[in-house]
């Protein structure tokens, strides 16, 4: 896990984020352990209190459950379910404001996705 931080975020919610997106990218699968608190905390120079912040979100949206000595693990499911939430969270916060800059910048919507069809061909 590499991250460059950045000052506009709190680190525990990009910590999150990176996870997700591991999640996401299936790098990290449902039943796979997520790295201790300590390396975490250790690899990147961070407070532990941070990470378990981080981890902490992620048990409290059902992502990674506890296990009791031995650690956290992504839980069956999470991969269907970021995926649902990230799409709603992409089409309320994100893609609006996209859609009015594309057409502010005279973009056509469908031409563009025709553009990309082709490269994904190609």
């Amino acid at each position: 896990m590499s991250i460059a931080w950045s000052d506009s975020t709190p680190i525990y919610r990009q910590l999150r984020d990176r996870v997700v997106a591991m999640i996401l990218d299936g790098v990290l699968k449902p039943g796979d352990p997520l790295p201790s608190v300590r390396q975490v905390s250790g690899d990147f120079q961070i407070n532990p209190i941070t990470v378990s912040k981080a981890y902490q979100e992620l048990v409290d949206e059902n992502l990674v459950e506890k296990r009791r000595g031995l650690g956290m693990y992504v839980t069956d499911g999470a991969p269907e379910a970021l995926l649902k939430s990230e799409r709603e969270r992409f089409l309320r916060d994100e893609w609006p404001a996209l859609r009015a800059r594309l057409l502010r910048l005279g973009f056509d919507l469908k031409q563009l996705l025709a553009d990309a069809a082709k490269e994904d061909h190609s």
